[in-house]
């Protein structure tokens, strides 16, 4: 719109009043769009430089002006800003040269392979590994040499492409997963005790390397706890991040498995103990996952006897529940006495079975009937312990152990297993991730199953164990796989 033309015409008398006002108002909608616009584009540009809304704000305008904006003392204070932000990042001081590495290690070794004379060798590889050597870590320098024809040796007690021995990784996996500290807190001890340098990002690209390298070994031991004769199960509540999920334990005679992040279900059960390899008996609490699940079961005497304890100590005027406490627990121990006599042949302990059933089931009879509204919460538990103590007896899942001596009537090795990990858990030290978990799962399963096969657990037998592991190519749990899955060798007739 031409200011000019129309001040001429309205002059002329070509432009009247109306038409006059209509232009007006139309130049000043037009300066409202132009102001809201001019608001966006500030706010926006505040998100970058802070100090442009303030500077707008404290002219006593909506928009500061473009002196203010654009001036020599913003920009001074843009530049200010940024080099704050500059100071507050944290630089990284990068990746030290293997060459200067090995300059600081304390001595230097050379690695030959085995049966080749040293002068056909040839260096391929020089590399600082932290050990440690009666408490103390020690940075050693390894040049290791190659034969004309073959593979470079590896160094021994070294995990593949790792600057770390393989007793730290053990002794960093112990005091996080076993003694249950934080990454802090071990790189802390390490530091303190062995004078070894070690940052929590490190020792978290450590116990991922150690997690990686024993994964056959953990996938191993679910194979032994599938075959095995009797396995304790147990499980409590996980979290991986702020989502709720379980902790399953498995126990055997000789294995640990643990599995943190997983959910308490059929599907998962499958997995560790399927129905086609699984003949085993299998001893675990009444949870609606374990029922008829099992050829063979035994349910936990711990959790019947807690529950009727309970309620004869919560209501001691109820002879009731304290006479049915007593029958019980007398029945008990029997049934444990039976089970320890080793003078019983088979048909024995199948009749002391019988005895057993038939004293249970006389002593749930006259207590069992339905559950009703009106009854009292008390009454309605000792209610359903009757009710759970007959299905089980119907079920034959109570007496396993009289048949079989080697099986235990509770499940508390499980729950013994699990108790140090349910208090991190209390303490909020769980996993933020699904792989932190698997990495939990796979080294804690490892260190516990070699706590059952070594004696002592210590160390220096952790340590000779799984360097033999990487020597010879084959684990103690591999071995016990190809004792129980190899085919027995055919007699030779004799006669």
């Amino acid at each position: 719109m031409d200011v000019r033309q129309l001040r001429t015409d309205f002059r002329d008398g070509r432009l009247s009043v109306d038409q006059l006002f209509d232009a007006i108002d139309k130049l000043c909608q037009t300066v409202k769009r132009l102001q809201a616009e001019v608001d966006r584009l500030t706010q926006r540009l505040a998100q970058y430089e802070p100090g442009v809304l303030q500077e707008g704000r404290s002219a006593g305008s909506p928009t500061p002006p473009s002196s203010s904006r654009y001036s020599l003392e913003a920009e001074e204070q843009r530049r200010r800003s940024k080099q704050r932000r500059r100071r507050r990042k944290r630089k990284s001081p990068g990746r030290r040269p293997n060459q200067v590495k090995f300059a600081d290690a304390h001595r230097q070794e050379n690695v030959y392979p085995p049966h080749t004379p040293h002068d056909q060798c040839r260096l391929v590889r020089q590399r600082a590994v932290w050990r440690l050597e009666e408490g103390r870590a020690v940075l050693v320098g390894y040049r290791v040499f190659r034969g004309p024809h073959g593979p470079e040796p590896r160094i021994p007690g070294v995990p593949p492409r790792c600057e770390y021995g393989l007793e730290i990784l053990v002794v960093l996996a112990f005091l996080v997963y076993v003694i249950g500290i934080s990454l802090d807190k071990a790189c802390a001890v390490l530091e303190f005790f062995c004078a070894l340098p070690l940052r929590k990002s490190q020792a978290d690209a450590l116990l991922r390397q150690l997690a990686r390298h024993w994964e056959p070994e953990f996938e191993t031991l679910c194979d032994l706890v599938a075959r095995a004769a009797v396995v304790y199960m147990d499980e409590t509540g996980w979290k991986i991040g702020q989502e709720g999920c379980s902790l399953w334990v498995f126990a055997s005679a000789l294995q640990r498995v643990f599995l943190f992040g997983c959910h308490k279900d059929e599907k998962t059960l499958d997995t560790i103990l399927p129905g086609n390899i699984f003949e085993g008996v299998g001893v675990s609490d009444d949870a609606a996952v374990y029922r008829r699940r099992f050829t063979w079961a035994q349910k936990c005497w711990a959790h019947l006897l807690r529950k009727a304890i309970r309620l004869a100590l919560l209501y001691p005027r109820k002879k009731t529940y304290q006479r049915f406490l007593d029958c019980l627990l007398a029945l008990y121990y029997d049934a444990k006495r039976a089970s320890a006599d080793g003078r019983l042949s088979s048909n024995g302990r199948q009749h002391k079975v019988a005895e057993f059933e038939e004293r249970l089931s006389n002593l749930c009879r006259p207590h069992w009937r339905q559950t009703t509204p009106e009854m009292p919460p008390h009454e309605r538990e000792f209610v359903n312990l009757v009710e759970e103590l007959t299905q089980r007896l119907f079920d034959e899942e109570l007496f396993t152990f009289v048949l079989y001596p080697e099986v235990d009537p509770t499940n508390n090795l499980a729950e013994r297993l699990q108790r140090s990990p349910a208090k991190d858990r209390d303490a909020g030290r769980t996993n933020k991730t699904t792989a932190g978990a698997r990495r939990r799962s796979v080294i804690t399963s490892v260190l516990e199953s070699l706590r059952v096969n070594l004696s002592p657990f210590t160390l220096r037998n952790v340590v000779e164990e799984v360097a033999r592991w990487m020597r010879e190519g084959i684990s103690l749990f591999k071995q016990q796989l190809q004792a129980i899955t190899s085919p027995m060798p055919a007699l030779e007739n004799t006669s």
